[in-house]
């Protein structure tokens, strides 16, 4: 009986962990120029149904290893615009207030 009550314990435990939130919040890049950007992780992974290695480790590694994209780089399919091009997403070109916050 101990037994068994290990097993269901284990496995709610276990079950609580991959339910759990998936790593990253809330990143905030400097844009002094235009206002900053605030990336959500949840908008793109429970919002638009992302997976982690759908940007990671392909387009982005990590925010201290990023590399710097303009928004013409953007606009030629770059860093966020690999998505943000109209067609998967709002288009990165003309939409700038839907990411640069001031």
């Amino acid at each position: 009986m101990k037994i068994l009550l290990l097993l269901i314990i284990a496995t709610l435990l276990s079950a609580s962990f991959a339910a759990a939130k998936t790593g990253g919040g809330d990143i905030t890049f400097e844009v002094r120029s235009i206002g900053n950007v605030m990336f959500s992780h949840d908008n793109h992974i429970a919002g638009a149904g992302l997976k982690c290695t759908d940007c990671h480790d392909a387009l982005f590694i990590t925010k201290e290893k990023r590399k710097t994209a303009t928004m013409s780089q953007m606009q030629k399919g770059q860093s966020c615009g690999a998505c943000h091009n109209g067609t998967r997403a709002f288009d990165v070109k003309g939409s700038c207030a839907n990411c640069h916050k001031k």
